[in-house]
């Protein structure tokens, strides 16, 4: 049943972008602070005063601490599977994730496309995650 879920709920594939950059203003996280996910646990707006480039990517944060401690530890911070969906990874499809549909989950950052894909990840974690793990590899979404 979950797999037939799954196949619902997972988009068609598109081709993976890392850390869920936004195409128009070329950040990471639609311009919203990793580090803010973990503190705050929600989505905050980074400044452009606070940018910081790391996996060729541009990231902005809220303040200089958030800064330097994802300068510190970027893969600490920044999202698990590069942002891609792990629910439909497990599905296997890359779709990229939406920075405000997000989970922590076992210390990592983790970005849905859906809220559907978000709630079938909750009810079975680790099974999904490891599946979205071994499929990362092979679709583009692993470091």
């Amino acid at each position: 049943m979950l797999a037939s879920w799954l196949a619902l709920a997972a988009p068609q594939a598109v081709e993976a972008l890392d850390y869920a950059t936004d195409p128009v203003s070329g950040y990471a996280l639609g311009g919203n602070d990793p580090v803010a996910y973990f503190i705050d646990r929600k989505p905050r707006r980074g400044q452009q005063k606070y940018e910081l480039r790391w996996g060729d990517t541009v990231w902005m944060f809220v303040n200089e601490g958030n800064r330097a401690a994802f300068e510190k530890a970027p893969r600490i911070y920044a999202p698990h599977l590069t942002g891609c969906d792990p629910t439909a990874l497990a599905g296997g499809f890359v779709t990229i994730g939406n920075p405000a549909i997000f989970a922590l989950h076992d210390g990592h950052l983790l970005l849905f496309h859906s809220e559907i894909n978000r709630f079938l990840f909750l009810a079975d974690p680790q099974t999904l995650l490891d599946t979205a793990r071994d499929a990362a590899v092979r679709l583009g979404c692993a470091w």
